[in-house]
């Protein structure tokens, strides 16, 4: 099964993947909730599921009533979710430290965290920084990330993903996630930083949006990248 076959915006299966992938666990009860289906097709699709070895069922000790059953994703999901070039992207990388060096191999991830900029920046034209943080959020999710834009109380803003479509390459190197928080740095034209990662054990990424002083409305996307 592949991200393309379960159809991400149709499929039920996809839909219980994004809902276990942003909650971390769901009762089929939740799961009835979220397809309004009964609960011998949320079982049908969660079979289906399971077989495949993308969840699994735990029992749930709450504080509160009897221990119940859960569902939750594993570590195979993020097959689904995973850039097709992962393989050859994590070799060239490691190819790159060894015989350029780390000022290089940085050098060359600064570069596509501009192009990946400029890839983004054309669907994010809000002046306001709580705007420009939905729309990138909105354009994430329309390229196979899920995220949301959490806008708190005191006024910064919380860009949540919750997966990866490079898992393994910054499993292996976390510049990696120095790259994805430059490039919203610069989407964004404001100050971004890594409050959570999942590469440290967390359900998703949590990046802390907030103003920055003359920096502008991101990118200008005439500028090219030589």
């Amino acid at each position: 099964m592949t991200f393309t076959q379960l159809n991400r915006r149709e499929s039920p299966l996809w839909q219980i993947i994004e809902t276990l992938q942003r909650q971390g666990s769901a009762t089929i009860k939740e799961l009835e909730d979220v397809l309004r289906v009964t609960t011998t097709a949320v079982r049908q699709h969660l079979n289906t599921l399971q077989a495949e070895g993308y969840l699994e069922r735990r029992i749930v000790h709450a504080r509160v009533g009897r221990p119940h059953h859960a569902y939750f994703l594993t570590p195979k999901v993020q097959e689904l979710f995973a850039c097709q070039c992962d393989d050859l992207a994590l070799t060239l990388l490691q190819e790159l430290f060894v015989l350029e060096g780390s000022e290089r191999a940085h050098l060359l991830l600064d570069r596509v965290s501009t192009r990946l900029a400029h890839k983004y920046a054309s669907s994010v034209r809000a002046q306001a920084l709580q705007g420009r943080v939905h729309e990138l959020a909105h354009t994430l999710n329309d390229n196979g990330v899920l995220a949301d834009a959490l806008p708190q109380e005191n006024g910064t803003i919380l860009l949540r993903t919750y997966n990866c479509p490079f898992h393994e390459l910054a499993s292996e190197h976390r510049e990696i996630c120095d790259m994805d928080t430059a490039m919203m740095r610069k989407v964004l034209g404001s100050e971004v930083n890594l409050s959570a990662c999942m590469m440290d054990g967390h359900a998703g990424c949590t990046f802390v949006v907030t103003h920055a002083n003359n920096a502008g409305n991101g990118i200008a996307l005439n500028s090219v990248v030589a």
